[in-house]
């Protein structure tokens, strides 16, 4: 796996390309990733690795341990006054409310613990892989979770959206395993792969990805180059 990073889904819109037709995007903010912690084959970790961190969390809703590892990884923040300007004095610990860790196949070239990521990251036209959690649907029955075709809608039926039988009591005599029945819909892990970005704004901190992704606006989500596609080097 390459470095990726974490961001958070604003939402969706669309673009017009140069010949005047429209591609639906996902907004996916990708402001405030830090590297945390760099990981090495040749040190006590035993692999490559790199632990980057999204989302800025106030230092008094850590935990204990949180609050130690951004401690020892020097995760600080320093105020700045009205006009912008930092203020050495005014340092405090800084936390993050997401940490994703990449494996890295080698230990070349791994960024240093604090260095700061943006949507530069994946230059426009590379292709990223998309991971989230899919909207929770609540619970469903078979016609909607599984695409069942249901039964006779026919007056007098007394069955219309039902599975009907799910099993017989001679051989084998059990309802299969993993047989598909009413319950709870969505809300599961999915990976959306070869998704392109159309365009990476550093400036506004956030990439364009074409087509959607799993989630509901403001869901966390993991983008990271895509397996299938070959690789684009970082602008």
């Amino acid at each position: 796996m390459s470095l990726g990073l974490i961001g958070k889904k604003v939402g969706m819109t669309q673009i017009y390309n140069k010949d005047g037709s429209a591609l639906a995007v996902t907004v996916v903010s990708v402001a405030s990733n830090q590297v945390l912690q760099v990981k090495k084959s040749t040190g006590k970790d035993g692999y490559n690795g790199v632990q980057v961190g999204f989302d800025d969390q106030k230092a008094h809703r850590l935990t204990k341990p949180e609050a130690g590892h951004f401690k020892r990884w020097g995760l600080v923040a320093i105020e700045k006054d009205k006009d912008g300007n930092d203020i050495p004095e005014k340092v405090r610990l800084a936390g993050k409310k997401q940490i994703v860790e990449f494996r890295m196949e080698s230990d070349k070239d791994l960024p240093e613990p604090g260095t700061e990521l943006n949507a530069g990251h994946f230059p426009a036209d590379s292709w990223v892989d998309v991971i989230g959690t899919t909207k929770g649907k609540g619970f469903q029955g078979v016609v909607k979770r599984h695409g069942f075709a249901g039964q006779p809608q026919s007056h007098g039926h007394m069955m219309h959206r039902r599975p009907g039988s799910i099993g017989c009591r001679l051989t084998p005599g059990l309802v299969w395993k993993n047989q598909k029945m009413p319950g709870h819909d969505g809300q599961v892990r999915r990976t959306v792969q070869n998704l392109k970005v159309v365009q990476s704004r550093p400036e506004d901190g956030v990439l364009l990805i074409s087509g959607a992704v799993p989630g509901s606006i403001g869901s966390y989500v993991i983008v990271r180059p895509a397996k299938k596609k070959p690789a684009t080097k970082s602008a």
